[in-house]
């Protein structure tokens, strides 16, 4: 393995939207820097299992939904 070719690994401290907050190690910043998430798994709705919402944009879901809706999916 080649020397010298690897960031510095240090600890920081991860903010979560929710206020609560952890430190980890990590390639980001430099030692002691703070990190705030804007989106966590707390929040986010791909982790929460949030509603989504369509925007149909001239019509592609509609022609999309008309061309595969007889396959049951």
């Amino acid at each position: 393995m080649k020397a010298d070719i690897h960031p510095e690994y240090h600890t920081i401290t991860v903010n979560l939207t929710d206020g609560t907050s952890y430190q980890t190690r990590s390639t980001w910043g430099s030692e002691g820097d703070t990190l705030n998430l804007d989106i966590d798994p707390r929040t986010h709705p791909a982790w929460t299992g949030g509603q989504q919402n369509l925007v149909d944009r001239g019509g592609r879901v509609s022609r999309f939904k008309n061309k595969f809706g007889n396959l049951g999916i």
